[in-house]
């Protein structure tokens, strides 16, 4: 499941219980609904950072959930369900009306990897952690939104090939040479000092979110289209 915790403009989402953090359904289910609370609450000024217990940020889905099924063609319903409900999970992220961070200090893989991918900011753990999308170890399609979110977000096409045709375990140093990550740091408490830092710097702009959001839209357009999500017009003001 997941926790939510706000200190000053600072809203802090934690994913808890399971160290590995499945994105099964009650945990897609949870983030949604938090997030939704986050977007509700938002004021000028607010700014994400997302965290996880543990030594995983997530493993991505819930494969022994699928496989738990009676038959295998419920299994396959299951995961093609858990694909799908986490498609508005990533459109929450990107369409957050605030800057969002997250504090990758441990593993982030296959689904997993969607959420901080989602993210403005990827500060990661130099010591732990790793980057991974193992479909093709696992023999699974990747679905089509996380296709076009990552083509749009890794824009170097020899690091989207070692990610996703070769399953490269990346650190967080090879992810800032890649330029997926941000920063990399020593420890889980410097990632999160570091998050923290970065959070309560862009909260001091006091950014109007909805602008914020419909700006962060019109850089990925492609991703938006996949993930169901359209521009507003807003009014402007001189």
């Amino acid at each position: 499941m997941c926790s939510l915790e706000k200190r000053g403009n600072l809203f802090f989402l934690t994913l808890t219980g399971d160290d590995q953090h499945r994105l099964g359904p009650p945990l897609i289910s949870s983030i949604l609904s938090t997030l939704s609370k986050i977007s509700s609450e938002a004021t000028p000024g607010s700014v994400l950072i997302t965290t996880a217990h543990g030594k995983y940020l997530s493993t991505g889905f819930d494969l022994s959930y699928a496989r738990s099924a009676p038959s295998p063609s419920e299994a396959l319903d299951r995961l093609t369900s858990m694909v799908e409900s986490l498609r508005p999970v990533a459109a929450a992220f990107m369409s957050l009306p605030m800057p969002t961070i997250v504090a990758v200090t441990g593993h982030a893989a296959a689904g997993g990897f969607m959420i901080p991918i989602c993210h403005d900011y990827i500060l990661m753990r130099s010591d732990h952690g790793v980057l991974l999308m193992p479909e093709m170890d696992l023999a699974l399609p990747l679905p089509d939104y996380f296709a076009t979110v990552m083509r749009e977000r890794i824009r170097s096409p020899a690091a989207l090939r070692e990610m996703v045709l070769r399953g490269a375990k990346v650190t967080g140093e090879e992810g800032v040479k890649m330029g997926i990550v941000d920063s990399v740091y020593d420890s889980t408490e410097k990632t999160t000092e570091a998050a923290v830092r970065l959070g309560e710097e862009l909260a001091r702009r006091k950014w109007n979110g909805d602008v914020y959001a419909e700006i962060r839209k019109s850089l990925y357009p492609e991703s938006c289209r996949a993930l169901g999500l359209t521009q507003k017009d807003l009014p402007s003001k001189i």
